[in-house]
């Protein structure tokens, strides 16, 4: 089974940044991808940033241009760096795991944009 742990999360002002980070319990290029969602309250999960094996990333709009997605293979970590947030930033931020067969996700971590 694998676990997927963030870590990271809390309360930011607007216009700060915030580290989340995702260790896996296995080997990440054994995925064919990673990524981070977030859900904000009333809202549906969406896709924040992912990274392919092959170190491909994508974003969504949103946060293009404020948000990079990383890797630690030594650590077995993928990380979220978030600057310049927004208080439409505030949600709960999850990690996800796809092995093509089967997908992962963590427990998710919150955060919260506020002053």
């Amino acid at each position: 089974q694998v676990q997927l742990v963030e870590s990271g999360g809390g309360l930011v002002q607007p216009g700060g940044s915030l580290r989340l980070s995702c260790a896996a319990s296995r080997n990440i290029f054994s995925f064919a991808a990673m990524a981070w969602y977030r859900q904000a309250p009333g809202k549906q999960r969406e896709l924040v940033a992912g990274i392919t094996s092959g170190g491909i990333t994508n974003y969504a709009d949103s946060v293009k241009g404020r948000f990079t997605i990383s890797r630690d293979i030594a650590k077995n970590t993928v990380s979220l760096q978030m600057n310049n947030v927004k208080s439409e930033d505030t949600a709960v931020y999850t990690c996800n795991a796809d092995a093509i067969r089967e997908t992962y996700w963590g427990q998710g971590t919150q955060v919260t944009v506020s002053s």
